[in-house]
């Protein structure tokens, strides 16, 4: 998938909603969203590698549960999908039960969720942004890597990015420390300031 049209296409979208009012909340209905989809993908892998996983996510709320639509006429939609959204999916992962033995793999939906808003008002528009986000496989290495263009395609957008605080490496400057540095696929570093880890 074109990365340039997947942003293109949900900001079209996303314009349409009354509810989302600029760049800043348009990043912060695409991370929610974003969250569950790639938090799915992983869950998706631990139950294969581990009999005895348990989802902190409660059954129904999980993406494959109500986001994924099968073309049956059966996908949440319209008043149904805001209701469920705003009634059921946000109160449940805002409160999940954690305590010092929950693994941090889930304690990160709650910290995910506990500021999180919904701003679209718009069931149908919801669905077309959710419909769109589902074409990405965040279970294939190339598309999973592209999560960082994707939130800075995002990122660029608002205007007010610097005085933010959101910065961004020029390109030259990666390619070159990309270069000296001679990554190799499966190394690992660890840079806390990194940001989108974009390179």
């Amino acid at each position: 998938m074109a990365i340039g049209n997947f942003v293109k296409r949900i900001q079209d979208v996303m314009r349409n909603d009354s509810g989302v009012n600029g760049d800043a909340q348009r990043i912060e209905q695409i991370v929610w969203i974003l969250f569950l989809k790639i938090y799915d993908a992983k869950e998706e892998a631990w139950e294969l590698y581990h009999d005895h996983y348990t989802s902190i996510i409660p059954a129904g709320l999980k993406w494959r549960d109500w986001a994924v639509d099968r073309k049956d006429g059966e996908a949440l939609t319209g008043d149904a999908l805001l209701d469920f959204v705003n009634n059921t999916l946000f109160p449940t992962l805002k409160n999940l039960e954690i305590d010092e033995e929950t693994p941090m793999s889930q304690v990160i939906v709650r910290y995910a969720f506990e500021d999180a808003n919904n701003y679209q008002k718009d069931g149908v528009l919801l669905r077309q942004v959710v419909n769109v986000i589902d074409e990405i496989d965040f279970t294939e290495y190339k598309e999973r890597h592209e999560f960082g263009t994707i939130y800075e395609s995002f990122l660029k957008d608002l205007q007010s990015a610097g005085n933010a605080g959101e910065f961004y490496t020029p390109r030259a400057v990666t390619d070159f420390m990309v270069k000296v540095v001679k990554p190799v696929l499966g190394e690992k570093i660890s840079d806390f300031a990194c940001g989108t880890g974009g390179f």
